[in-house]
């Protein structure tokens, strides 16, 4: 199945993983998910900032929202939703899946998908799972997020790295089928270089640390080899003057690299292309009408 720029009006998707800079996995270690509560919100001026940045580069696209963000300012779903961009779900914890169970990751997901419906007052069609933690060994959760109804899933990140990846998946845009029925996945950019194997481009820490000719480079690269750009940010990598907190040297390096650059080089990448939401792409449609790349079993 190929979704190219040519086949759609869109070359990619633009997307936005709505989570705080105390709930991100580089720090889970030091900040417990019971004390969240706790630390000084920056969630809502964040991603307030990420949407007038749209509003100015009149692109729409879709928010992967976590559930906890969602139960604690539904205000915040339904400006996202009034403003015209699409809601999806980005688990409620934001745990990553492969340390789940199935039982565990059925319960967060069904959650996450009750409170981001019931604030932003339409169904939520789309998951992405925190660190993209859909990998080989976690495949199972496909299955549940078809039982659950999601249409599509943007999860698999096809490259090799020390946290995710699953770098054997397709690098376009493929159908899963499970036992509960299709899901459409929709694995993030990666390119190819000089013999190079799957690279990753155009979003999170990759724009932020990459020099802005990598970036232009991977996405030309990956248009010509017909793999739509699905960029993705935190509304936190906006935010410079956010709480520094303690940590490894290599999740504080990620974290707080170039953050005072991101609105920049996001705002230059969604306007050299025309972008949309999963939801106003027809991608989904398309690649659920497609034959199927990946058949995943049962479920525990």
């Amino acid at each position: 199945m190929q979704v190219t720029a040519q086949a759609s009006a869109a070359a990619g998707i633009v997307s936005v993983d709505v989570e705080d800079y105390f709930q991100v996995e580089a720090f889970a270690d030091k900040v417990e998910r019971s004390r969240w509560s706790e630390y000084p919100s920056r969630v809502e001026s964040n991603t307030h900032a990420v949407l007038d940045l749209f509003d100015e580069s009149k692109v729409r696209g879709t928010f992967f929202a976590l559930g906890w963000v969602a139960e604690h300012f539904p205000g915040l779903v339904r400006e996202i939703v009034r403003r015209g961009h699409e809601i999806a779900c980005h688990s409620y914890w934001h745990r990553v899946v492969y340390r789940l169970s199935a039982q565990e990751f059925r319960e967060d997901t069904h959650r996450a998908k009750a409170v981001i419906e019931d604030a932003a007052g339409e169904a939520v069609r789309g998951y992405r799972a925190p660190n993209f933690s859909v990998m080989k060994k976690s495949l199972w959760a496909l299955e549940i997020l078809a039982e659950s109804g999601f249409l599509y899933d943007s999860s698999i990140f096809p490259v090799r790295h020390d946290v995710y990846g699953f770098p054997e998946a397709p690098r376009k845009p493929f159908r899963v089928d499970t036992p509960a029925g299709p899901l459409a996945e929709f694995p993030m950019t990666t390119f190819r270089w000089w013999g190079s194997g799957n690279l990753p481009v155009g979003g999170g820490g990759y724009l932020r640390i990459f020099p802005e000719f990598i970036t232009r480079l991977g996405v030309r690269k990956a248009l010509e080899d017909g793999v739509p750009l699905i960029t993705y940010i935190h509304p936190w990598e906006l935010d410079p003057a956010q709480p520094r907190l303690k940590g490894r040297f290599t999740s504080r390096l990620r974290h707080y690299t170039n953050l005072a650059k991101t609105a920049a080089r996001l705002r230059n990448l969604i306007s050299g292309l025309r972008f949309s939401s999963f939801e106003e792409s027809g991608w989904i449609e398309t690649v659920l009408q497609a034959p199927a790349e990946f058949l995943v079993g049962t479920s525990a």
